[in-house]
């Protein structure tokens, strides 16, 4: 729960269960029990993951013992992860079993026994079955971490086909597969599903690609339809705002591709302070304490700024604020997909530097394809001249998003209201 996007997407999750079943019981199974329980959502049970993911185990070991990803340590607690993910499944078998007849279990228990008292399971909305971002290179390291996060959703799914329960997925981008174990572990997990929604017709091709036969649909994202609750305000008098989440992937790109990224902003938002007064809001959207996060990205754009005095960094822990200080915004520029959701849900011209097809396939939605930058053909003059397009045609982007976001906000509400309801009558 230190990416914003996560929280936006399972409180809109959570908001929608809430509004369509008033009365349900709403249990999460997540990798983040101490990061949810701070959401303070109407939750009965928040319980771990049934088998942990070898990278996030990594990453909390890390944490506590200082170890950066880039170092060997970090890859040790990778395998070391990989071993328990084993150990793990093995003793899960036999938890689930011991469940199902009406025996204690003796490993996560309370997993199973929400499972199996449960009316109906819901894949939260995200990016659950994918091998990498489309856009990025990948290597060794992102394969294995995919392979790895693909088996325990796959052993998930089959998990709660094992206790006879409907399962849909929420709006997930699915895809792009690099290998045939990638697709392999995706198609028996996703065969299994009562329904698939698909928040971009990438994902809704490649479902299609790979023979999936349960029923599926197309929607948007579902953090559109996220409202806030703070009146917090970043906003100053008389100074047009840019907002700018930036991020990079400090494992798919080189030390090289970042300076390059990192100088690209720099060297525009200086351009843009000077032509149109702009202040310029740094909103880190991913602070996860490591190297390269968007934290440490937005620090080191600031540092090879001129005009610093008219930037700075806001850091929030919470969505709620990160989307207050976005509707105060003039203009968006964002590398990552939700802080670009949250600013076009709050009908903010926004410019994305993309980095996978999700984000194409957002602004594809919207009509907005000329507003979408490639991450790897970044340059000062891309970016100064966009932000200027925005800036001489705010007025009529607005307009665009205030015809636009509500259609696909209904449409998405509408479909999931149908498909819920659905698979509660075939519980």
């Amino acid at each position: 729960m230190d990416n914003k996007g996560t929280q936006a997407l399972l409180m809109s999750d959570v908001y929608l269960l809430k509004k369509f079943f008033k009365d349900s019981l709403i249990s999460v199974s997540t990798t983040d029990v101490e990061g949810t329980k701070k959401l303070n959502l109407p939750l009965e049970k928040i319980v771990p993951t049934i088998v942990d993911i070898p990278f996030k185990r990594a990453d909390v070991l890390s944490k506590k013992a200082g170890i950066e990803r880039d170092e060997l340590k970090y890859k040790f607690l990778i395998i070391f992860g990989l071993l328990v993910m084993m150990v793990q499944t093995f003793l899960s078998l036999f938890s689930a079993l011991f469940t199902k007849v009406g025996l204690k279990p003796f490993y996560r228990g309370e997993v199973f026994r929400q499972i199996k008292t449960c009316d109906l399971v819901i894949s939260c909305s995200d990016e659950n079955f994918k091998e990498s971002a489309s856009i990025l290179p990948t290597n060794f390291h992102w394969t294995v971490t995919w392979w790895s996060i693909l088996f325990e959703r796959m052993f998930e799914v089959l998990m709660v086909k094992f206790f006879g329960k409907p399962i849909i997925m929420f709006p997930n981008s699915v895809g792009p597969f690099k290998t045939r174990l990638g697709s392999l572990l995706s198609k028996v997990a996703l065969n299994r599903f009562s329904y698939l929604l698909l928040r971009d017709r990438f994902s809704y091709e490649t479902v299609k690609a790979l023979g999936i036969h349960p029923p599926k649909d197309l929607t948007a994202d579902v953090a559109l339809l996220l409202r806030r609750n703070s009146n917090f305000s970043g906003k100053e008098e008389g100074a047009p705002l840019i907002g700018v989440s930036p991020g990079v992937y400090s494992h798919s790109l080189s030390a090289e591709d970042i300076k390059k990224y990192v100088m690209a902003h720099a060297v525009a938002l200086d351009a843009a302070i000077e032509k149109y007064g702009f202040t310029v809001l740094f909103l880190p959207h991913y602070i996860s304490g490591f190297k390269f996060d968007d934290l440490e990205i937005s620090k080191l754009i600031l540092q090879s700024m001129r005009n610093r005095d008219s930037a700075k960094i806001i850091e929030t822990s919470s969505v709620d604020k990160f989307k207050s200080i976005l509707e105060d915004l003039d203009i968006l520029i964002s590398s990552k997909m939700h802080p670009a959701v949250l600013g076009l849900s709050s009908f903010i011209p926004t410019l994305c530097i993309a980095y996978d097809r999700k984000q194409i396939g957002l602004f594809n939605h919207l009509n907005m394809m000329g507003l979408v930058v490639n991450m790897r053909e970044v340059n000062p003059d891309i970016i100064f001249s966009k932000v200027s397009f925005l800036w001489k045609n705010k007025e009529e982007v607005r307009r665009l998003l205030n015809e636009k976001i509500p259609l696909l906000q209904n449409n998405t509400e509408k479909t999931l209201k149908r498909v819920l309801y659905n698979a509660v009558k075939l519980k």
